[in-house]
């Protein structure tokens, strides 16, 4: 019996390679290696009740070109991985044939090559990482910073089309663009949110008086400066911009000590409005207003509503028109307007409260209050055309 089992397998394996030289159809191999493996599975049952002559496994050969996974299961395979959708060919139906052209570059080895967290997050080198679609794509437009590489989110998320427009402002701006992991990204930012894309650029920093400045005005209205002393919480200055930028304020302006940066969490709460519409920084902000006020501007302050009386008139936000150059003053979060700067006031403002209110909390954040006086004094404002009867 073992000579015969013997036999037969070397009589298949023969027939095996004639037939694989000669090219047979995938369907019949399929039926070929069936019976062999069908075959030599019956004659291990015969074999063993013999165990003390031949083992109950029996080594298959390792003749080369035979595969020993059953060919229907590879077929079947090969079946259900040509069902499946193809993500590419979606993703280039929806795309620029700029993008499109990119595209092709995402399995290079360029894409696959690991990202240096140590070397991203080094405060030695003269770059940040700016984190979030509108900042990264706003920095990108605006050319305010120098930009070295794009990080996308490798996977689905980067065919939303907020990202593809950053990637493709990116390619036509020549800046390298890399896909990498979340845990990559999420290092990156400190664990912020990031949208799935960071941009390694050049720092942003307060602009001075000699900058050319990004904005210029478009009809005859009044101007109005704010000026900030003390902001040191990033996303209270963030949202401070974002309402001024909105409302139509000319120029912010703020003091460079005790004042926190112009960093990446201050654009992503701006909602990139910070790459836009640049900061002024003053070492001396009293210096500043006295020039101001001999020229003509008037200097408003802000108060909280509780505030203790003094010499200079308060005035309720919503009853005070603008009707000459204006500058508006907002303090730091805890102590408001320094001494210095309250003294050079002509008029205080102060937002009423709508009901009585418990003790501790009667007055708002600083970025709210910003967003109702803003709002409140630039829609009162008159240009010199509609105050003449």
């Amino acid at each position: 019996m073992c000579l015969s089992s013997i036999l037969l397998q070397q009589k298949l394996l023969h027939v095996c390679s004639r037939r694989l030289t000669n090219h047979v159809p995938i369907s019949s191999m399929g039926l070929l290696f069936a019976s062999y493996h069908a075959t030599t599975l019956l004659l291990f049952r015969e074999d063993s009740s013999n165990d003390h002559v031949m083992p109950r496994r029996r080594k298959v050969s390792n003749t080369p070109g035979i595969r020993h996974k059953p060919v229907r299961k590879a077929l079947e395979n090969e079946m259900v991985q040509s069902q499946k959708p193809n993500p590419r060919r979606e993703f280039d139906s929806r795309v620029s044939s700029e993008l499109r052209k990119l595209s092709v570059e995402d399995f290079s080895p360029e894409r696959k090559k690991p990202v240096k967290i140590a070397t991203l997050n080094s405060a030695a080198e003269n770059f940040e990482i700016v984190f979030g679609v509108a900042p990264c794509l706003l920095s990108l437009k605006q050319g305010r910073r120098k930009a070295y590489k794009l990080f996308v989110k490798d996977g689905e998320a980067s065919h939303r089309p907020s990202i593809l427009r950053t990637c493709e402002e990116a390619h036509r701006q020549g800046v390298q663009i890399q896909w990498v992991g979340k845990n990559v990204l999420d290092k990156m930012c400190s664990g912020r949110v990031h949208q799935g894309v960071c941009l390694k650029a050049s720092p942003l920093n307060y602009l001075t008086e000699n900058s050319k400045s990004t904005h210029s005005r478009k009809d005859n209205s009044t101007p109005l400066w704010l000026v900030l002393e003390g902001i040191q919480d990033p996303m209270n200055l963030g949202a401070i911009l974002r309402s001024a930028y909105f409302l139509g304020v000319d120029r912010v302006a703020s003091s460079l000590r005790s004042s926190c940066s112009l960093s990446p969490v201050v654009s992503k709460a701006s909602s990139g409005v910070m790459e836009v519409f640049g900061v002024y920084g003053y070492e001396n902000l009293e210096s500043m207003l006295r020039l101001k006020a001999a020229q003509g501007w008037q200097v408003i302050g802000t108060v909280a509503a509780e505030a203790e009386e003094s010499q200079i008139p308060v005035t309720n936000c919503s009853e005070f028109k603008i009707t000459e150059p204006t500058l508006l003053l907002l303090g730091s979060e805890g102590e408001g307007l320094s001494k210095e700067l309250l003294s050079l006031c002509q008029t205080l403002l102060t937002i009423p409260a709508g009901r009585d209110l418990f003790p501790g909390i009667e007055s708002l954040n600083v970025s709210v209050a910003t967003g109702i006086l803003l709002h409140s004094l630039l829609f009162s404002r008159r240009s010199p055309k509609t105050q003449q009867p």
